[in-house]
């Protein structure tokens, strides 16, 4: 475990006026346990991969058409993040690929936020895991399909959260941290609909924020916050609070 005393300064910042923003879960509780799973980072792939056949399952059972695509194409890309976080890239790619083929099959049945939001959500990862000329060849697209979720659903949180992270998490001279940072904040402004991972995401984005910005006090802020929603997420836990 790494620095110790400033976990511990983090969690007493968390119990003082650092309240977690309201969220409101939509996903059916099979795709939930799935989620949280991936986000509390306390199960390797092999332990979550259950959850994964589980909820594929009950979304061929409970759901038809686009909704079940949709819902296919979200297992798909929770499993590569399992995958991906203990860098086990090969099926976390095979995952994505699932989950964007499942959510473009799904828009070409109806177009939905949700489909756009998960056809950008697999593609961005592909673009971080493939080859350079790959991610140059589709990286735009990731944005483009964001916009595309906003323009039927003008309040999905996800979708916004594509649209700033590339202001934020892209390379010098790409980025552009306060843009990204303003963005962030705007989505907590209560107009947009905010699930469990939408606010999480959201915090962990600012704290890499001001963390790329040196800006130790604030990127402490939303350490906290982003642990108050995922206390033992190892991504912040760990690494995001191990570079201050």
């Amino acid at each position: 475990m790494k620095k110790p005393l400033l976990f511990a300064g983090i969690f007493a910042a968390a119990c003082t006026g650092l309240c977690a923003q309201s969220y409101q879960d939509r996903l059916p509780p099979w795709l939930l346990k799935l989620r949280d799973a991936v986000y509390e980072q306390v199960l390797r792939p092999e332990q979550i991969y259950p959850l994964y056949t589980n909820a594929r399952n009950m979304a061929a059972a409970e759901l038809s058409g686009g909704e079940q695509l949709n819902a296919v194409s979200r297992c798909e890309y929770l499993m590569g993040r399992a995958y991906q976080y203990f860098t086990q890239n090969a099926p976390a790619v095979e995952c994505y690929q699932r989950g964007l083929a499942a959510a473009e099959q799904s828009l070409a049945l109806k177009e939905s936020a949700d489909g756009w939001t998960m056809r950008s959500n697999n593609l961005s990862q592909l673009c971080m895991l493939k080859s350079k000329a790959w991610a140059i060849a589709h990286g735009l697209d990731v944005g483009k399909f964001a916009e595309n979720a906003l323009k039927i659903n003008p309040r999905d949180a996800a979708a916004r959260h594509i649209t700033a992270s590339r202001w934020i998490y892209a390379p010098p001279p790409f980025n552009d941290i306060k843009k990204g940072v303003a963005m962030m904040k705007e989505i907590l402004s209560g107009n947009y609909t905010l699930q469990r991972d939408d606010l999480f995401n959201v915090y962990t984005a600012l704290a890499y924020g001001y963390i790329q910005e040196k800006n130790s006090a604030e990127a402490r802020i939303w350490i906290a916050r982003a642990l108050s929603v995922y206390p033992t997420n190892k991504f912040v836990k760990e690494e995001l609070a191990g570079k201050l």
